[in-house]
């Protein structure tokens, strides 16, 4: 595309710009192009007048503030040669100081009663807070050279207007020197095709993209800084939803096998033999699961709800369909303990009618396979060859279905179990196993928010499980101080207590013990045992790296089987132990034959024993909302309530205090996932830390901009729907282009 005469090209490396800083800011700021800088937003504005709050800052921080001089000394260094300027500064609410080494000529610039910019790191010295050596523009007209090196800018005029904008900043690269490379590029800034259709911008009352970038780092007042704000805002939005409107109409326009199953066939018998009534919430979702197999285009539908609510139940009827059309489903499930639960579980629910080859099955069974990387190798050929000849028109594995030497006759359905846990690239290895597209069923035991799943699962159509199977029973969940010896005995004692009527127990622990496994683990770099993922508190651990390691399964397990649980039979289960060990172990544990079992995380999903009604996470403090919710799910799961004791060292009053407070508080997932969503932000939940990359969403707030959000959705949907190739859009066309067809795709899905 040739761009306008005059205009900025927005992709032009920033060195062509703005000279020699730009390698610092490339370096420090991750900044390379035009394009980035001009999308690098102020994180905050200075008032002229008005100034910033010193007593607030915190140690370690890099700050920038605006201060006015207050004094000025100098004085000989006791222990070396030279001398020291400290030069103190205040807003009116504290003080701080910055300091010089050998730089007398300091004193010269920063007069008692000048005002300025003060960039730096916080740090303390004898108990009161400093910058050492910091970067500083003086914002009054009062006289100065400035010096050679830069440090220090004289020109109240880089300022005109009433607001001073505050970049996000390094120590090598202050605020206002991102400011004065603006300078050098706004001038010139044109923007030839504007992304959004000026048909939205009137109805939505939104500024041009070129006026509002030159607002955002240029406002007179507030009134300018909003409308900048709400364009640069609605413009994340819409080209991501324009992105996944795309998406799902690609999928749409895609053929796939129609599957209808057949009256009286393997999905009624099934249904006639189950000993529970199906919910009202479960027989309107595989409504409309029915439905979309039933037609030629492939489902793409994400199932979400409350732990506990039947998601396994309803999947299941969607792939007996597809089994009564001649087809075959696979359910991916990210470990093998929960592969195993689920092949466990779906044998037992359809008795004869999963036993196709069996003496006892009926005429109209199939067979349920699993496939893990544990399996031996004759059992692996005899089960790969049911797989392919269409044997096995249910087949249950982990990542090892993705492997090339499983082949399937007809593959049909896809369920993916736990989507947050695989990446798009194992979603698609999965589906192009399939001989047509198949459809896809993608459950999340974690409900999620209503603006995260348009913006995450966007692509995704999605039903919702609100109500719970009859005969479920609440949990009631506390916080024990580990500190306090009267709570962890009573804590011990329920445990003790739960058994005694003839139930069972968890224990969870957030490490497995093995200091050698664990150590060839963080010495590879590799990921912990499937099941078990590293548990942190950051606002906890920072600044404390001699904090104790969390409790361990293999240490715990002895110590309470020889002290508080004497006499109960207690076993281990964590990711490392072999697989037939798992499986051995979670058969007996479902069986009632172990009535402790002391855990990793590996239980966090799909085990499901309606016998276990009593809980204990040790260290709890070190799991997130969403996990303690998860693993709050694996109580309650019969008649008899269910209890959920979260043990923590946590100080009362602190961050994870609050939290798990807030878990304790409410059994509502919706209400924990938008408490998740508050504490982690957006850039976790849209992968990125995941993917090593910055998040894409400077402006967008998941959580302030719902409204946004759902309206942009239904503008990009129109706007793909009477231009599928947006070929009257260029503008839009380009920066879809550059949000990333495949790879932010990838980036938003591994969420």
């Amino acid at each position: 595309m040739t761009r306008a005469t005059g205009a900025t090209d927005l992709d032009e490396p920033l060195r062509r710009s703005v000279g020699t800083i730009a390698a610092a800011l490339e370096r420090n700021l991750g900044l390379r192009t035009v394009r980035d800088l001009l999308t690098h937003y102020p994180r905050r504005y200075a008032q002229r007048g008005e100034l910033t709050r010193l007593d607030g800052l915190r140690v370690d921080e890099h700050v920038t503030v605006q201060a006015r001089v207050s004094a000025v000394s100098s004085r000989r260094m006791r222990q070396r040669k030279g001398s020291i300027v400290e030069v103190v500064v205040t807003d009116g609410s504290g003080f701080l100081t910055l300091t010089f080494f050998n730089q007398a000529w300091r004193q010269e610039h920063l007069r008692p009663g000048r005002l300025g910019l003060f960039a730096g790191k916080v740090s303390a010295y004898g108990g009161k807070r400093q910058l050492t050596h910091p970067d500083y523009l003086l914002l009054d007209a009062d006289g100065g050279n400035g010096d050679a090196g830069g440090d220090v800018a004289d020109d109240a005029g880089d300022f005109a207007g009433g607001l001073i904008p505050v970049y996000p900043a390094t120590a090598a690269v202050a605020s206002w020197r991102i400011s004065r490379c603006l300078d050098m590029v706004l001038p010139s800034l044109r923007v030839p095709d504007d992304p959004m259709p000026v048909e939205i911008r009137r109805r939505r009352n939104l500024v041009d993209l070129e006026r509002a970038l030159r607002l955002i780092h240029r406002p007179q007042d507030d009134a300018d800084v909003r409308r900048a704000v709400a364009r640069l805002t609605w413009d994340e939005a819409f080209v991501l939803q324009t992105t996944l409107a795309l998406r799902r109409q690609a999928a749409q326009a895609t053929p796939a096998t129609p599957r209808t199953a057949a009256p009286g066939g393997l999905l009624d018998a099934f249904e006639q033999r189950l000993p529970f009534a199906l919910t009202a919430g479960q027989l309107a979702v595989g409504a409309v699961l029915a439905d979309e197999l039933a037609r030629p285009h492939p489902m793409h539908r994400l199932l979400q709800g409350e732990v506990g609510a039947g998601k396994t139940i309803v999947a299941l009827r969607a792939m007996l369909a597809v089994v009564d059309a001649g087809g075959q489903a696979a359910l991916l499930a990210p470990t093998e303990v929960l592969a195993q639960q689920h092949h466990r579980s779906i044998r037992d629910l359809l008795g004869p009618l999963g036993r196709a080859g069996e003496l006892d099955a009926d005429e109209r069974a199939t067979r349920v396979a699993l496939v893990t990387g544990s399996l031996a190798a004759a059992a692996r050929r005899r089960t790969l060859a049911d797989v392919a000849s269409g044997t096995a028109g249910v087949v249950i594995g982990t990542h090892a279905l993705l492997e090339q030497s499983v082949d399937f006759a007809d593959l049909g359905l896809v369920v993916i179990d736990e989507q947050h846990r695989f990446g798009v690239e194992q979603r698609d290895a999965l589906r192009a196993k399939g001989t047509s597209p198949p459809h896809v069923l993608v459950m999340t035991a974690t409900p999620i928010p209503r603006t995260v799943a348009m913006t995450v699962y966007g692509d995704l159509e999605t039903s919702t499980l609100t109500d719970l199977p009859p005969g479920r029973s609440a949990v009631r969940s506390f916080v024990v101080r580990a500190g306090n010896p009267l709570w962890v005995q009573r804590m011990w004692g329920r445990v003790r207590d739960e058994v005694a009527a003839g139930r069972q127990a968890y224990v969870v622990c957030p490490r497995i013990g093995d200091p050698a496994g664990e150590a060839a683990d963080e010495a590879q770099g590799e990921e912990p045992a499937q099941g078990e993922e590293p548990v942190a508190d950051p606002e906890r651990d920072a600044g404390d790296p001699a904090r104790r390691p969390g409790v361990a399964v293999l240490t715990v397990a002895p110590a309470l089987a020889a002290d508080e649980l004497a006499g109960l039979h207690v076993e281990v289960l964590h990711g490392r132990l072999p697989a037939e060990d798992k499986d051995a172990v979670m058969s007996a544990f479902a069986a009632g034959r172990i009535d402790v079992l002391v855990a990793t995380t590996v239980i966090e999903v799909g085990v499901d024993v309606a016998n276990a009604t009593v809980m204990v996470v040790l260290d709890a403090d070190r799991f997130g909302v969403s996990q303690l919710h998860q693993l709050r799910g694996r109580v309650g799961r019969g008649s008899a309530p269910g209890w959920c004791l979260l043990e923590s060292q946590a100080t009362p009053g602190s961050p994870s205090a609050e939290r798990l407070a807030a878990v304790a508080a409410t059994t509502d997932g919706f209400r924990l996932a938008r408490l998740d969503l508050e504490q982690r932000r957006e850039g976790n939940v849209l992968g990125a830390e995941q993917s090593g990359r910055r998040s894409g969403l400077k402006m967008l707030s998941l959580l302030r901009d719902e409204e946004v959000i759902r309206t942009a959705r239904e503008d990009a949907t129109a706007l793909v729907s009477a231009d599928p190739e947006l070929a009257r859009h260029p503008g839009l066309a380009a920066a879809v282009a550059r949000l990333g067809a495949e790879e932010q795709a990838a980036y938003l899905e591994k969420t």
